[in-house]
């Protein structure tokens, strides 16, 4: 079992470095295009793109990260925390809804999926500052019997824990629908 949990998590961190690099890159672009205010030459190329599969490539960050966190916590056996369970409530139900959404190539979802990701995000993003500084205030200390919101089941590269594959993923999803929403 060993074995398999450093296998999976090594992939899921390399899958996680490559998406912090996408999200830099999309937010240049998306920022780019807007402060050019055209959609021509290869950043719109790549925008429109990426805006044409929008909910196909957010359902694939939903799904892979869906299973990732049950991977780790039915299978390598660690525990979740209430911060875990939350961005869980989250991540969840985007992969129901983009698979819908990607069958029927109903592009409305994306105001509804938004502020999913957006909130996610926020959770995640806490998560990991509390991991990186566990001075800071947490919900796992103060309600009932639960793991430590600061522990770390992982560490990747220095810097790639779950909660920040968490918020990698939320984040992916965010920009694939913000140049999706940019194609209406």
């Amino acid at each position: 079992m060993p074995n398999l949990a450093q296998t999976v998590t090594t992939i899921l961190a390399v899958l996680t470095m490559v998406g912090d690099v996408m999200v830099v890159g999309m937010v240049l672009l998306l920022a780019l295009s807007v402060f050019l205010k055209k959609k021509k030459g290869i950043p719109g190329k790549i925008l429109d793109f990426i805006g044409k599969n929008a909910l196909q490539f957010s359902l694939i960050v939903a799904t892979i990260a869906t299973t990732g966190s049950l991977f780790f916590s039915e299978i390598a056996k660690y525990e979740p925390c209430k911060l875990c369970w939350i961005q869980r409530i989250f991540m969840y139900p985007l992969v129901l809804l983009l698979g819908i959404a990607s069958w029927k190539n109903d592009r409305r979802i994306i105001d509804y999926v938004l502020p999913l990701s957006v909130i996610g995000a926020g959770f995640a993003g806490y998560h990991y500052a509390l991991q990186v500084n566990p001075n800071l205030p947490a919900p796992c200390s103060a309600v009932g019997y639960s793991v430590s919101c600061a522990e770390r089941f992982v560490t990747s590269f220095g810097y790639i824990t779950i909660p920040m594959m968490s918020l990698t993923a939320f984040l992916m999803i965010l920009v694939f629908l913000l140049a999706g929403k940019r194609m209406k």
